[in-house]
């Protein structure tokens, strides 16, 4: 038993030195010092030996079991550093070859304009709300001065969900319910920009989804001076300080009096061109002094409190400052279209 026990010993130390690779190391371990290994066979026949010579055969055993194990172990050490450095030799880096160069990414004209303008309202004050894409008819059209059944409503066709639940067809619903929270007391600054979506056909100036920003001002004393003051700062920070405005009576339900705002065309100066039809003028966007109907469902004292609210496609802001000529472009991730707008700018 002792002469196979150093038998074993001897094949195994032969069979680790001319191990090549990992692998058929670990075949080794498993053939020698495994349970149904040589070594094990070996040790179940020491039952016929006597009580003296056990435990002289137990401790041989095991230190043929420790020289095996530890020449394993010096033996991988070996081989793990003799596959790394094959591998890194494998693997070299010419570090003379050129870069290869990384691509940015530009900002989205629509992006850019909605942050520019976020920017300038709260600069003056302004905080910004937010609220769900899909919305009640109650917030949508009724807490805006637009019963159900009231003619306006046709103004904004709509995406319905259910009778009472609809994709929001405006931004105003947010303005709505930030004055409810306040509960009639205190001023309300805020401007709201989000997605809106209306049942229209997808043309060069028309979508069925857009962005608008909208904005309002609650507070005791506003009045229409204050409207005009507000959106002639607006117009000139996004189109230059040249730029005049003149208001136009029009009308929306939940404004009264509510005007349309035009800035004077940028490509002629006033003196009329193709693009703004001879006028001199071009229009922008929707404004007015908020009715009263709409602050007293707030919880407003509406002989106390007055305000004034407004309406900016953020689309239309962005074909005119950038001279973009089709609405659909702003949709159909065109990469030729995207870079002409530098983050760099």
């Amino acid at each position: 038993m002792e002469q196979r026990l150093v038998e074993l010993q001897q094949e195994a130390l032969e069979g680790i030195k001319k191990a090549t690779d990992l692998k058929e190391l670990n075949d080794i371990r498993v053939s020698y010092l495994g349970k149904k290994g040589p070594i094990t066979e070996v040790l179940k026949g020491m039952g016929k030996l006597s009580a003296e010579e056990r435990p002289k055969m137990g401790a041989l055993a095991n230190e043929v079991r420790d020289v095996i194990a530890q020449a394993i172990e010096e033996k991988q050490s070996i081989l793990e550093e003799e596959a790394v450095a094959k591998k890194l030799a494998s693997e070299t880096i010419d570090v003379t070859l050129p870069g290869r160069q990384v691509k940015t990414g530009n900002h989205h004209p629509l992006t850019r304009i909605i942050e520019e303008i976020e920017d300038l309202f709260i600069g003056m004050g302004y905080t910004i709300a937010e609220g769900p894409e899909v919305e009640s008819d109650y917030y949508n059209f009724e807490a805006l001065n637009l019963p159900k059944g009231h003619p306006a409503r046709d103004m904004q066709d709509s995406f319905y969900i259910t009778e009472e639940l609809l994709l929001r067809t405006h931004t105003s619903p947010m303005q709505a319910r930030t004055m409810e929270k306040q509960n009639g007391k205190g001023p309300v600054k805020i401007i709201c920009p989000g997605k809106v979506y209306r049942r229209d056909n997808d043309d060069a100036t028309h979508s069925h989804q857009f962005m608008q920003i909208e904005g309002l001002v609650v507070d005791e004393n506003i009045q229409m001076s204050d409207l005009k003051g507000t959106l002639d700062v607006f117009a000139k920070k996004m189109f230059g300080e040249d730029r005049e405005i003149r208001l136009r009576p029009s009308f929306f339900p939940f404004t009264e009096p509510s005007v349309e705002m035009d800035i004077s065309c940028k490509i002629c100066s006033g003196k009329g061109c193709n693009v703004c039809k001879g006028t001199g003028w071009i229009e922008v966007l929707g404004a007015g002094m908020v009715h009263p109907n709409v602050l007293e469902m707030a919880g407003y004292d509406s002989k106390k409190y007055t305000g004034f609210a407004f309406g900016i496609g953020s689309e239309r802001i962005a074909m005119l400052k950038y001279g973009i000529d089709d609405i659909r472009h702003y949709y159909t991730n065109d990469v030729r279209f995207l870079k002409q707008f530098s983050i760099h700018e």
